[in-house]
């Protein structure tokens, strides 16, 4: 276990933890949560030693090994697999001695020779390349890649090899600061199980709520006032906790206040009477002994809401027989060959699939910034766009502050449509609703962290009034309090939309349709997520399959088709189970229904009332209904467990 004892810190002249009295558990799975800039990063520097603490005592087990995931990768020459390697040091130390003891031919050595031998043995070195090849599978790398340069992968694939090399440790404590933010949902959905099988400690920082709810056991809370909470369970468990020690808190607090003014009107009563002084001097001091509670605080520093979108088209815009992909001609790479999509004004569309499939060639195609390489694109005569994608954050000037893109992007506006400019306290009201506020709304942006960059850049597309919302992975950085408020925004938006996002409460709340990106083809997914997790199991079948290192060529298939015919096993079954599962949702819906009246009849029959003269004819009837409603529940429970028997045989 580890215990925090009084533990303080601050950072920049800020305090970050004071007084903080924590044990976490052995073996428990701690999700730790607060705003950006609570101290959740800097408390896992500190326990890496990275940073001095002001007070108190971090306790951890002498003799843990530790495993993080490192934010920059060294120059290498190492394969994707031999890098990931290099998280087991016990191994890689034990391989370097025995090529060490092969130039040797003493007693000594052969000795040394088989204690090594054992040692792997022991810690499973035998199948360590293996595991390595487990991870990187997982995690959504092909097998070709396995012998890849880790110096030929772009940034956040090189994250997930880190991430792999973390989990690769055979730690007693793992720390992941944002591990979602470079996967795409279904290595996500691969890493929540990962996790959940995890024998050490895991401490785990994200934003994702879905994710802690599947993985974490405990959920720290960094309140960003310098104290910190833990609650057993998951973030639902955590949420649920919060909101009852809220309630009670405020109503202290307001009993506290009703005293408070009690005490006081007497001491302002009394004091200068000599009858009543030693009294009022006596409520003098109990306030000022008085432990005082504060109001219970549970604001979002975010509100803002999409204004109606300009102009009203019937058709927003459509691919016909599009050609997807990058480059013409010879040096011509094509992602999706053959696209035939439409979106109307009331489209809400969520694109699902695996990092490299084409979700985000798609996305631009619609924008406008990536030229087809053939067919269609038909765009309607009034469409705006609003397009937030991560690059549009390096289209931020560095030097001008959040007011001044403000003050730009409205005299864009007024200009297209011949307007007046928007008053500067107007624009200031809009910003402080993405918590950009006082002296914020006047430093340069170059100073901003990652989630208030991203925040700004959603604020300038919120004001410029878009029809079609275009949306690639834009909880990115933001803290759950933004997520949530973007969410609650989407769900009044007006307009059309389309949503890459590796964040499952997002698209869930605000997407009525899924599409399902894969093996070069763009299709309707007839599901929810919940099917989708069910046919994105794909990950874990490589991962528990993954190809043996002494695997001949006469054993060796085209892997790309078996993955794709695993991946449509997987939608076929999801489509088979999902009208037998609407059907036991509506049985014990009825089932429901049916009971809850039998007991209302069965109450009124066992009351007097019931045989009084003048209810004669409605004992009657409900004599009769009582057997009918008995009759009723026995059908539907048979129907319920015969419709129980299909889902679980559905094949």
């Amino acid at each position: 276990m580890i215990r925090f004892t009084d533990l303080a810190f601050s950072r920049g002249g800020r305090t970050l933890l004071s007084g903080v009295n924590l044990l976490l558990p052995p073996r428990g799975r701690i999700g730790i949560v607060g705003a950006n800039g609570a101290g959740k990063s800097s408390l896992f520097a500190c326990i890496r030693g990275e940073l001095s603490i002001d007070r108190g005592d971090i306790e951890i087990p002498g003799g843990w090994v530790m495993a993080h995931v490192g934010q920059e990768m060294p120059p290498s020459d190492l394969s994707a697999q031999e890098y990931v390697l290099q998280g087991d040091g016990e191994l890689i130390e034990l391989e370097k001695e025995l090529e060490m003891l092969a130039t040797r031919h003493d007693d000594a050595a052969g000795t040394r020779v088989a204690e090594v031998y054992v040692r792997l043995e022991n810690i499973g070195g035998h199948s360590a390349r293996a595991r390595a090849a487990q991870l990187l599978a997982g995690l959504g790398f092909a097998q070709e890649e396995f012998d890849k340069n880790v110096g030929e992968f772009s940034g956040g694939w090189r994250m997930r090899l880190n991430l792999a090399q973390a989990l690769m440790t055979r730690s007693d404590l793992l720390l992941l600061d944002e591990p979602t933010n470079h996967l795409d949902m279904d290595a996500v959905l691969w890493l929540e199980g990962w996790l959940a099988r995890y024998s050490g400690m895991l401490l785990v920082i994200t934003h994702d709520r879905e994710f802690l709810d599947a993985v974490a056991t405990h959920i720290a809370y960094f309140d960003g006032q310098g104290n910190t909470e833990l609650y057993s369970g998951n973030y639902s468990g955590f949420e649920l906790q919060r909101g009852e020690r809220l309630a009670v808190q405020q109503a202290s607090f307001e009993k506290q206040q009703r005293t408070v003014k009690h005490l006081e009107s007497y001491i302002n009563r009394f004091r200068a009477q000599a009858t009543k002084a030693r009294q009022a001097q006596s409520r003098i001091k109990a306030l000022e002994r008085m432990e005082r509670i504060s109001a219970a605080h549970v604001d979002s520093p975010f509100s803002f809401s999409f204004r109606k979108p300009h102009g009203e088209p019937r058709m927003l815009l459509t691919l016909e027989n599009a050609k997807l992909g990058y480059g013409v001609g010879n040096t011509a790479r094509t992602i999706l060959p053959k696209v035939n999509f439409s979106i109307l004004p009331n489209s809400r569309i969520g694109l699902l699939g695996r990092n490299g499939q084409g979700k985000s060639t798609l996305i631009k195609t619609i924008a406008g910034e990536l030229a087809l390489q053939a067919g269609e694109r038909h765009a309607g005569q009034h469409l705006k766009i609003g397009y937030f994608a991560q690059h549009q954050l390096d289209m931020l000037r560095p030097a001008e502050t959040a007011f001044w893109h403000m003050r730009e992007c409205d005299a864009l506006e007024a200009q297209h449509f011949n307007r007046s400019l928007t008053r500067d306290q107007e624009l200031r009201d809009f910003l402080g609703g993405f918590d950009f506020r006082g002296k914020r709304l006047e430093d340069p942006v170059g100073v901003f962290s990652g989630g208030e960059k991203a925040r700004l850049a959603l604020a300038l597309i919120v004001w410029q009034r878009p029809n079609l919302l275009l949306l690639d992975e834009p909880t990115n950085h933001l803290d759950i309090d933004m997520r949530q408020a973007l969410t609650e925004a989407l769900l009044d938006y007006e307009g059309a939309m389309v949503i890459v996002a590796h964040d499952r409460h997002l698209i869930r709340a605000t997407c009525d349709d899924l599409m399902w990106v894969h093996d070069g083809v763009a299709e309707t997914f007839e599901g929810d997520l919940d099917d989708y997790r069910d046919a994105a199991k794909i990950g874990a079948k490589l991962a528990k399959a993954a190809p043996s290192e002494v695997e001949t060529s006469a054993e060796k298939f085209d892997r790309k088709q078996d993955r794709r015919a695993e991946a449509n096993e997987g939608v076929r079954l999801a489509n088979l189970k999902k009208p037998i599962q609407k059907k036991i949702d509506e049985c014990e819906r009825k089932l429901t229904k049916a009971q809850a009246e039998k007991e209302t009849v069965a109450a009124w029959l066992a009351s007097e009332a019931a045989y009084a003269p003048e209810e004669r004819d409605t004992l009657a009837s409900q004599i009769k209904r009582d057997g009918e409603l008995g009759e009723l529940i026995a059908n539907l429970e048979n129907e319920w467990l015969e419709l129980s028997e299909q889902l679980q045989w559905a094949r």
